[in-house]
């Protein structure tokens, strides 16, 4: 019996210390908001097709010492990043969405830092 690769993913699960301003941030990136904050509990799931992300509520969370990142694998970076730019996201600080680069490991990636401090790289293979 075969495995569906369809169905092997992963969901990082992110803190945010407002689940209403990661909501809403990531729907302007083009994911849909699975509880549109009506769930009976502190926590968010986005997804923009395969790429699903989880969040919970984190009160305290200072955005410039959180550490917490993930990478988007996705078919087309230069794509996505391009999309994505016409949000007019700073550069620096946070939020913030940088420019793609060819890295030394084989992947052209760009990086798009949440109001919350978490880190997406996001990249294809090169």
């Amino acid at each position: 019996m075969g495995i569906d690769v369809r169905a092997e993913r992963s969901e990082p699960i992110l803190p945010s210390r407002d689940l209403a301003e990661t909501r809403q941030f990531y729907e302007r990136l083009g994911f849909e908001s699975w509880w549109k904050g009506r769930g009976p509990w502190d926590y968010e799931i986005v997804s923009r097709g395969n790429l699903v992300l989880h969040f919970f509520h984190e009160s305290e969370l200072v955005p410039a010492e959180n550490d917490n990142s993930c990478y988007l694998r996705v078919l087309d970076a230069d794509q996505l990043h391009a999309e994505l730019s016409r949000l007019q996201l700073p550069l620096e600080g946070i939020p913030r969405l940088t420019a793609p680069q060819n890295q030394p490991w084989g992947m052209r990636e760009f990086s798009v830092v949440d109001p919350s401090g978490n880190l997406l790289r996001i990249g294809h293979n090169l």
